[in-house]
């Protein structure tokens, strides 16, 4: 039921997609750090076939060659986009290619998922990676939540702590790096000031005290 209802949710939003969620100030400044950390991930590799797994209406495909999405309509805006690019509905746990790719990332996904999602999305992840492919995704901080943002329906409900990722991908995967996403509680701040805190919030996300940002992004290598 819940599956469907968000299958739903976005199908409907697939057409103001992402005038609503990176069209503003906030939207804006999530998608910018996201770039920030992909430029420098992507800028020395030489990769030849990268998923963009829960690719929705292709905002961070160029950094990509192939894209899937559970939502029809959120491919559709995607293929719109990016013509060239190789486009197929498909799941998480049930990617549509046949492809062994040299990395995969998933953002703004995990978050909608429980754990026994997550680690099926490991698994899947795990055998369409090339021999020490590398998978990026995201996933929202337990201690930001109980530090920061405590109540209940915050933003979403699959959270953890950087202890259960790597109990998660131990034996099958290396924990390169994780870096920080949105330390500063940016909704608070007023809109025609966010944009001075970006640089920052890059800079801090990349010390200890990523630790407290919103979201940790974490870089695994296929063992």
């Amino acid at each position: 039921m819940m599956k469907t209802s968000i299958l739903k949710y976005y199908d409907n939003l697939a057409a103001n997609y992402d005038e609503n969620r990176f069209g503003n100030s906030y939207g804006k400044y999530i998608d910018q750090q996201e770039r920030s950390f992909l430029n420098y991930f992507f800028k020395d590799k030489n990769y030849s076939k990268v998923l963009d797994l829960g690719c929705g209406t292709g905002r961070l495909l160029n950094f990509a060659t192939h894209g899937t999405d559970f939502s029809e309509e959120m491919l559709n805006a995607a293929r719109q986009k990016y013509p060239e690019k190789i486009l197929a509905k498909g799941e998480i746990s049930q990617i549509p290619f046949n492809n062994e790719f040299d990395c995969i990332f998933c953002f703004h996904v995990i978050m909608h998922q429980n754990k026994k999602e997550t680690e099926a999305f490991l698994n899947e992840c795990y055998s369409k990676l090339n021999k020490n492919g590398t998978l990026i995704f995201d996933y929202p901080t337990k201690r930001r939540r109980k530090v920061i943002s405590p109540q209940e329906d915050w933003h979403a409900g699959n959270r953890f702590a950087p202890k259960e990722i790597a109990e998660l991908s131990e034996k099958r995967w290396k924990i390169k790096t994780t870096t920080g996403i949105l330390l500063f509680p940016i909704h608070r701040i007023p809109k025609g000031l966010r944009k001075y805190f970006l640089s920052l919030d890059i800079l801090l996300c990349k010390t200890f005290l990523k630790n407290w940002a919103s979201y940790h992004i974490a870089i695994l290598e296929k063992i």
